[in-house]
This record gives C-alpha cells, structure tokens and sequence, in this order.
C-alpha cells in the first residue's frame, strides 16, 4: 500500500517541453507518455486558461510522490 504525501515538496520544478516558445500539445503529451515509461504518474491534467491565457499543462509525480509540471 503507497503511503499518502505528509508534507509540501521543498521546492517545485516546472518542466518546459518546447525550446524558449510554449510547446504544442502533441509534444507536452509525448514527453509526459515518456515520463509514464519512467515510472512517474499524472495526478491531473489542466486544459482551460489562467485569466486570458490558454494553459495546457500536466501536474505529474514521481515514483516517490514528488510533484512537478510538465508544459
């Protein structure tokens, strides 16, 4: 049984697929199927908009409940 996370991670990493510019979707998804094969997991998936920006990113752990974004 996984032991639920007690405590914030100490620091937060975002993980930018594209080289400088926002990266398309079918690149982010490839990279978080990839991420998968490594052993993390996705906890959500966040299509929508942050006020009127467009914002498709994923919120994924790692094997031992980290948390990081992958956009």
């Amino acid at each position: 049984m996984s032991e639920r996370k007690q405590a914030k991670n100490r620091m937060h990493l975002d993980i930018n697929v594209g080289d400088g510019r926002p990266a398309e979707h079918p690149a982010i998804d490839a990279e978080v199927e990839r991420l998968v094969g490594l052993g993390a997991t996705v906890t959500r998936k966040h299509d929508g908009s942050f006020g009127p920006w467009p914002e498709y990113h994923y919120v994924m752990a790692d094997p031992e409940g980290n948390e990081f974004c992958v956009q």
